[in-house]
Formats: structure tokens, C-alpha cells, sequence
């Protein structure tokens, strides 16, 4: 009897590292296993055309600012320069003399009736006490996702095209359109540098995008 629990304790101690090294060797192979699926895994077209509609939503839109009131002459604000004459052209604003370095603005009926139809404008006051108005212009909208390159398991490279949704106010600022046709090539420049004129009704745009897998999902690479 004591003989066959001596062997009994044998065969225990001899199973136990045994079952360890098969719980080890499963592990490896699942691990293994796991990356190679992994890496099979691809960036579809269908992933790439959410990734980049929600890259392009999260944009700020383009947009013009000024202001209205006794306006002074600053680097970020100029009320002679072209955005406040096309506004002014197109019977929005009133553009009064200079009075001691300041310049009076003031928003018509018709402006305030055109700023109403645009959806986003945000106003505020600024420190002297002059009404300043951001008016949004256009928003990049998602066309279509034309290819998806895998460049390794993690990094992917989507072409893609875009446009302008542009709004009523995109629709006064579009570069090749008659208001911003009317100034001259300096002023043209200068509103579409400076003052988010832009081909607002133009053919798409197409654009190659490098994405990485992250944690969080894919995103624009950083490389």
C-alpha cells in the first residue's frame, strides 16, 4: 500500500511540469496565432471612407471674420482691406470715412437678413466693444475613396477626393465666381491668402492620406 502511493506521488510530480510545458505551448501558439490574424487584417475601403469622412468633419470650417462698429486698423483686422469692400459691394456692410484711426462699419438690413440664411455665424464683442462676426464659408465633404494600399500591418496610404460644401456666404467668396472676379489680381490674392476665398464650386480635390492602427483605431499617421 505504501509502495503504490509512493508511486502515485511519481507519477503526480512527473504530470505537473508536463502540463505546464503543454499550457505554455498552447499559449505561444495562440499568441502566434493572434498576430498572424492580425496581420491579415486590412484597412477596407469601407473603414477608410469612415475614417477619412470623420477626419474631414472634424475640420474647422472655412471661414471670414470682421467686424462692425468704430473698427481701428489692426494686423489681424484691416476694414479697408477686400473682404470688408466685397461685403460692402454686395450691399451688406456700410463703410463710413476714417474718424481718428477708426473706421465705422455698420451691417445693413440686407446684411443681417444674408448673415440669418447662413448656418453658424457666431458674433461676440471684442475689447472695444465692437460686434465681431465669423461667418463660415465652407465645409470639405467626403466624394469618394478611390484606393486603399496596405504599406504594412499597421500603416495604410487611402487616396481619396474631396469638395467644398460651401455655404450662402462661400457662394459671395468663391474665387472664380463675379464678386471676388471684380477686384483686381492683388486683392484676389489677398482675399484667398487671408480671407478664406477659395474655388468654392471647383472640381474635386484628391488627396493621398497616410493612416496608422492605433489603440484607438486609424488615424493619421504621424511619420
Amino acid at each position: 500500500m505504501f509502495e503504490q502511493e509512493i508511486e502515485m506521488e511519481k507519477r503526480s510530480s512527473s504530470i505537473v511540469p508536463l502540463l505546464l510545458i503543454v499550457a505554455m505551448i498552447v499559449a505561444i501558439v495562440g499568441a502566434a496565432l493572434y498576430f498572424v490574424a492580425e496581420s491579415r487584417k486590412v484597412l477596407t475601403p469601407a473603414e477608410a471612407n469612415s475614417v477619412v469622412k470623420g477626419i474631414l468633419e472634424g475640420q474647422t470650417p472655412a471661414a471670414v471674420r470682421f467686424k462692425t462698429g468704430l473698427v481701428k486698423s489692426s494686423t489681424n483686422d484691416k476694414p479697408h482691406d477686400p473682404h470688408y469692400r466685397l461685403l460692402e459691394n454686395a450691399g451688406f456692410l456700410k463703410i463710413g470715412k476714417d474718424v481718428k484711426e477708426k473706421t465705422p462699419v455698420a451691417l445693413t438690413p440686407q446684411g443681417q437678413a444674408f448673415l440669418g440664411e447662413v448656418a453658424g455665424v457666431k458674433t461676440a464683442k471684442d475689447d472695444e466693444g465692437n460686434d465681431e462676426y465669423i461667418v463660415p464659408l465652407g465645409q470639405r465633404k467626403l466624394v469618394e475613396v478611390t484606393k486603399v494600399t496596405m504599406i504594412s500591418p499597421i500603416k495604410a496610404a487611402v487616396e481619396y477626393s474631396w469638395k467644398w460644401e460651401p455655404t450662402k456666404a462661400g457662394d459671395l467668396f468663391d474665387a472664380a465666381g463675379p464678386a471676388v472676379k471684380a477686384f483686381n489680381t492683388w486683392e484676389r490674392s489677398t482675399l484667398i491668402e487671408k480671407y478664406g476665398a477659395d474655388f468654392y464650386h471647383g472640381s474635386p480635390v484628391k488627396v493621398t492620406l497616410l493612416l496608422a492602427k492605433t489603440n484607438a483605431g486609424w488615424q493619421i499617421s504621424s511619420e
